[in-house]
């Protein structure tokens, strides 16, 4: 076959295999992994209307199984015959009438005119552009912002679809502009599914999304999302009991250079982290440096609700920081806190009040009022969690309530009817908020 144009050379393999045109284009575009070929196309390469480029040609030689060499050979053929000369003929014994002004062959220019060609079309075929890139973020700050507010069961779902619709376009090509914004939206959503990991206890698979949101958010050099994947790693680090593991993750994400209130957030982990390993000195420091954080703040959050981080939710922490601490002096605080961030979601709008965080600041409140021997305070402010659907609780809320019951089944509170009555309460609601049916009726993925 060495004396065969390209055209022929094609001709000739594809009859012997009996193929269409469009078979052929078939077997490329599956090597190739998106639908660029046609039968037309394959057709205008067997009439040499066009020559394959070496991209192409590799491509080719997948699909009849030959040595991408042969084609190349047979596009020499072709090429050398459209200048008017034999293969044989060396470069410099080319004649004056095949060469240009500039001494190149006239061949060879327009056959690199057709790669060029052949790149424009590459970038024209792109599966987003910059309206398909708004929506997702659209959809990513409604999701984000409603998380918060709206029961796990309405959303996960939604999470999961939009998620690998993200996977998928980062699949396909696009502007490398719009590659980084798809990426970013990837980590984001990442991130939303390790948060509802996070809250159906999962912490196997939370560690798995948060680590792709993590790769994401680096393929987007997106300092912003790689600050706050870290607090979510420090998050679940807290929940599996690692807590000297959860300070440290929290200390690298403030590494990261990043705006808004993500310093707050990642301070007020270490601080309640390192108040679960005893360090008095570092939860001091710690909080410290959250409302130094909080008060240097010069730009708003880029989307909101999951990924923001309100004073309200930083006194929560607080709370739970000085609670974990102990000592009179620090119960008195904890209860201060807690009941500070109970007034700021209050007052917040509805998309922006935390569920969650208004479940965690009454429990902490209700621990702060029982470990100050004030058993009335703690059953009131235990009135809004025991009243609410326990559909609403997340995992982390349970293990509070579990853990409040266990304390309440302390000696001191042995002949208190109140007390057992409290016990029988929380006990009764952890069983209901853990149960089946008050879960997502499939694992999220």
């Amino acid at each position: 076959m060495g004396d065969r144009g390209i055209g022929a050379l094609l001709t000739v393999l594809r009859t012997e295999r009996g193929w269409s045109q469009q078979r052929v284009a078939d077997e490329f575009n599956a090597l190739e992994g998106r639908a660029t070929k046609t039968g037309k196309e394959i057709g205008r390469y067997e009439r040499e209307v066009r020559i394959p480029v070496p991209y192409t040609r590799k491509y080719l030689a997948l699909v009849f199984g030959v040595d991408a060499a042969e084609l190349d050979r047979a596009v020499g053929v072709s090429k050398s015959r459209r200048s008017g000369s034999s293969t044989e003929v060396p470069q410099q014994g080319l004649s004056a009438v095949a060469l240009g002004r500039s001494g190149l062959p006239t061949g060879a220019v327009s056959a690199d005119a057709v790669e060029s060609a052949e790149f424009a079309r590459f970038i024209v075929h792109r599966n987003a552009d910059v309206l398909v890139v708004e929506q997702v973020e659209a959809d990513v700050a409604r999701l984000a912002r409603s998380y918060v507010s709206h029961p796990l069961l309405e959303l996960y779902v939604e999470i999961k679809r939009l998620r690998n619709g993200v996977f998928e376009l980062l699949r396909g090509r696009q502007h490398p502009r719009q590659t980084t914004d798809l990426y970013v939206a990837a980590s984001r959503l990442c991130g939303l599914s390790a948060h509802v990991c996070l809250d159906l206890g999962d912490y196997d698979s939370a560690a798995t999304h948060a680590r792709t949101a993590r790769m994401c958010a680096e393929a987007a050099g997106h300092e912003g999302m790689s600050a706050w994947v870290r607090a979510v790693e420090s998050l679940i680090a807290y929940w599996t009991g690692r807590y000297e593991q959860a300070a440290r993750l929290a200390q690298m994400g403030r590494q990261h250079r990043a705006g808004g209130s993500i310093g707050a957030r990642l301070a007020s982990l270490e601080a309640r982290a390192l108040a679960m390993a005893g360090d008095r000195v570092g939860v001091v420091a710690a909080l410290a440096d959250a409302e130094r954080f909080r008060e240097a703040m010069a730009e708003q959050d880029e989307v909101p609700g999951v990924f923001a981080f309100p004073a309200a939710k930083q006194f929560t922490y607080a709370g739970t920081s000085h609670l974990a601490l102990g000592g009179r002096e620090h119960v008195r605080q904890a209860v201060v806190s807690a009941d500070t961030a109970i007034r700021l979601y209050r007052s917040a709008e509805d998309d922006d009040r935390s569920v969650g965080d208004l479940f965690a600041a009454h429990v902490d409140l209700a621990r702060g009022h029982l470990l100050l021997g004030d058993l009335d305070g703690t059953e009131a402010m235990l009135g809004f969690v025991l009243d609410s659907s326990p559909k609403r609780m997340s995992a982390s809320i349970v293990r509070r309530l579990v853990a409040l019951g266990r304390e309440l089944s302390g000696p001191q509170y042995g002949g208190v009817a109140q007390a057992a009555h409290l016990r029988d309460r929380l006990q009764h609601t952890a069983v209901l908020a853990a149960s089946p049916a008050a879960r997502p009726p499939e694992p999220p993925t």
